[in-house]
């Protein structure tokens, strides 16, 4: 009898660390992003998408057009679609100039992305006022930051800078984001790009409080 009782205990056992160790397996998976695989994002954009944003000072829309760049419009998609620009600053506002955007406020998903560049786009249409374009550090250098042009910045477009939308609602909402911060450090009082990256939204919300933010960036069908 005990050994019958011993054999069913150990039995059970062996069946509840099987069953704990398929739950802690599965917890890994069910804590995973989108955003941790950039290589994986890799899925092609419509023709042409619609984007809301949500923001601080309410809400204006991006019309894409992926003929206009198209490397440009599916890396802009499937950023939107795994909620990568969601509590997003816009940390670089330069009146009459253009507003910057699309460092993430997580430094961990930020060091993933830092990194995983595009290639450049053939400039097909100008960097008019309203238009929304990938920033660069030079060729084939683009990876998550947009900025919207304030002005005409048609000087932008020799210096291969190719947008690939526009807004086509809110651009009053765009023209209202706080610029009191300006240009980036060392040029001017706004925030350090290196700390921002290395830091996130903590630095931001430390220094510039004030700061417009982006509350949720979806794709509008």
């Amino acid at each position: 009898m005990t050994s019958r009782r011993s054999i069913l205990t150990l039995a059970f056992t062996l069946a509840l660390f099987a069953a704990l160790a398929s739950v802690l397996a599965a917890v890994p998976a069910l804590a995973q992003s989108p955003l941790d695989n950039p290589a994986a994002l890799r899925e092609q954009a419509p023709a042409t998408y619609k984007v809301k944003f949500d923001t601080s000072k309410g809400a204006f829309v991006v019309e894409v057009t992926r003929a206009w760049a198209p490397k440009g419009a599916d890396r802009f998609y499937n950023l939107v679609k795994s909620g990568f620009y969601d509590n997003v600053r816009f940390f670089r506002v330069i009146s009459g100039f253009m507003v910057q955007f699309g460092i993430n406020g997580d430094p961990a998903t930020m060091a993933r992305w830092r990194t995983a560049q595009i290639a450049d786009d053939p400039v097909a249409q100008s960097n008019k006022r309203g238009t929304i374009t990938f920033a660069m550090a030079g060729p084939n250098t683009r990876t998550s930051q947009v900025f919207i042009n304030f002005a005409d910045n048609s000087n932008l477009d020799g210096m291969g800078f190719s947008p690939f939308g526009r807004i086509v609602s809110g651009m009053n909402v765009v023209d209202a984001l706080n610029a009191e911060y300006g240009e980036g450090a060392p040029r001017g009082r706004g925030p350090d790009q290196s700390r921002l990256q290395n830091e996130g939204n903590a630095y931001l919300a430390k220094d510039f409080p004030r700061m417009d933010f982006i509350k949720k960036a979806t794709i509008e069908r």
